[in-house]
């Protein structure tokens, strides 16, 4: 299996992109889908009451499933934020999302079960290979926002064990609509009621890290509100990492059936990946703080939005000048999808820049502009498209940011 593996794109680009900037290079290092904590730093708040707890010596192994104080807290947020009713024991927390997601695969997939993911997408394809299933991999569009339609979806549920979904959208900064997704709840219903009795069940995994991140007029909706008979078919992912700029703080809860979420807990149990206890403490005192989380919320979606609005008029710019740039509108989370059109050009120098990687390459070098390609997220390794993350970003770097790239498109011909 650790031979069968393969490497990581993101991880290959950050090794070089640190190379360069050891070599004096400055690099607009737009990969990673992290924040730089002296941008975005975490709620104060919260950050008082880590250090807080840490006085306390909560520093002993936490309860499995998660300390109660948390599972009470999170089941009181996510009824005040998203209207949602989860007892203490539909609901686990563990060390951020990847353990949960991890687990989940395991818990209701054996070897050889058919998993239904989107490319491009964060990992599916990994955590299909790791639990040794079946791919079905459903190609999305941009025509779509590369989200998955329910007409995408109908014609491979036959047999399928887990259909992963994630709104808002790692790598692409796009979100489900209500329309779409409640079609998608009744064909994962429709399919459940045609499975005789004993056979396994259709679950969903409804990954929504970034669902508090939505800009303008875009909302975020999930399949137990609009369709509450999915209750019985979906488990959530969800957590602090990215809606309080806490990646590093590590805590995650999955909400969802109790026997599916009982069954996460004794997988957990035996890799013990537990968010630390005493981060747990602060992240209950903290969620219940709607004040806190509102004040931190409000400011730090305004900057991320308008990092993304920026660079996507930015491109636009450079798409209406001519060059085979492109961009989808933002949505939500800390992603811009940007397209570079590029493959088949020249350089100055007289290098065709024959593959997608040859762009990417490119682009690092001569715009010193550092973006994932769509491929790194199991799209085809041709696909001109990628996503930017604003994590990281400067805002007052955007202008020169641009100016570079605009200098490298115009060397091509």
């Amino acid at each position: 299996m650790a031979d069968s593996m393969t490497g990581s794109e993101i991880v290959r680009l950050g090794n070089e992109i640190s190379a360069r900037i050891r070599n004096g290079e400055t690099i607009y290092n737009y990969t990673i889908g992290d924040f730089n904590s002296h941008i975005f730093p975490i709620p104060a708040l919260l950050e008082q009451l880590i250090i807080e707890a840490y006085k306390e010596h909560y520093t002993n192994y936490p309860a499995a499933e998660g300390i109660l104080e948390l599972r009470q807290a999170v089941a009181a947020f996510i009824k005040e934020r998203q209207g949602l009713e989860y007892g203490v024991n539909e609901i686990q927390v563990a060390s951020g999302g990847r353990p949960l997601i991890y687990t989940l695969f395991r818990t209701v997939a054996d070897a050889g079960d058919k998993i239904i993911y989107a490319v491009p997408s964060w990992n599916n394809n990994h955590y299909t290979h790791l639990n040794d299933a079946r791919h079905i991999a459903i190609e999305t569009t941009p025509e779509n926002n590369f989200m998955p339609t329910a007409a995408d979806i109908a014609p491979h549920l036959n047999g399928v064990t887990l259909l992963c979904l994630c709104t808002p959208q790692n790598p692409t900064g796009t979100t489900l609509g209500k329309e779409e997704l409640e079609k998608i709840c009744h064909l994962v219903i429709e399919e459940n009621n045609r499975r005789s009795e004993g056979a396994k069940k259709l679950y969903v995994m409804f990954d929504q890290m970034y669902g508090a991140l939505t800009f303008g007029d875009t909302q975020h909706y999930n399949p137990v509100s609009l369709v509450p008979a999915m209750r019985n078919y979906t488990i959530f992912i969800d957590g602090i990492s990215k809606v309080f700029a806490a990646t590093g703080v590590r805590v995650g809860w999955a909400f969802g059936p109790a026997p599916v979420i009982a069954k996460m807990k004794a997988f957990l149990s035996h890799i013990g990946a537990w968010a630390p206890t005493a981060e747990q403490h602060a992240t209950a005192r903290f969620l219940p703080n709607a004040k806190a989380v509102n004040e931190f919320l409000v400011p730090f979606k305004k900057a991320i939005e308008t990092r993304l609005r920026n660079i996507y008029k930015g491109f636009m710019q450079l798409k209406g000048l001519g060059f085979p740039v492109d961009a989808i509108a933002p949505q939500a989370a800390i992603y811009l999808t940007i397209q570079l059109n590029l493959a088949g050009k020249k350089t100055k120098a007289g290098k065709l820049l024959a593959t997608q990687a040859d762009v990417t390459d490119y682009i690092l070098s001569e715009a010193k502009l550092a973006v994932v390609p769509f491929y790194a997220f199991g799209a085809g390794i041709q696909s001109p498209w990628y996503r930017l993350s604003v994590g990281t970003c400067k805002e007052a770097e955007l202008t020169d940011m641009l100016g570079k790239l605009q200098q490298a498109l115009e060397q091509l011909q």
